[in-house]
């Protein structure tokens, strides 16, 4: 069992910064792909980005490619996401997720954190 929970939600104005993490307990972390999914207002919730077990191997979404970075620390028990140029459209519920396969479809993952919310401002 994997629990997670984010942190580093906001709101911020258009051209900014914000850095979300999400903190995983138990063991096995380092088993587990990482993925990021958003869930705009009205609308479903869509594959961010995605990180491998080890960090060797990344995945973003083409509306965010260039603008944000995914990162882990298996010592830490944490993954990050940098999330630089931020577009009103970015405005979400930004959730983490681990997962034994990694990739964009939900399914895919088995333990989800509680989201946290960021708001950009135009």
């Amino acid at each position: 069992q994997v629990q997670l929970v984010e942190s580093g939600g906001g709101l911020v104005q258009a051209g900014g910064s914000l850095r979300l993490s999400c903190a995983a307990t138990g063991r096995t972390f380092g088993t587990y792909a990482m993925g990021w999914f958003r869930q705009p207002p009205g609308k479903d919730r869509e594959f961010v980005a995605a990180i491998s077990r080890g960090g060797d191997n990344v995945d973003y979404a083409d509306s965010v490619q260039g603008r944000f970075t995914i990162s882990r620390d298996n010592t830490e028990n944490t993954v990050g996401m940098q999330m630089n140029s931020l577009k009103p459209e970015d405005t979400a519920v930004y959730y983490c997720a681990a997962g034994r396969i990694s990739g964009r479809n939900l399914r895919s993952y088995d333990y989800w954190g509680q989201g946290t919310q960021v708001t950009v401002s135009s």
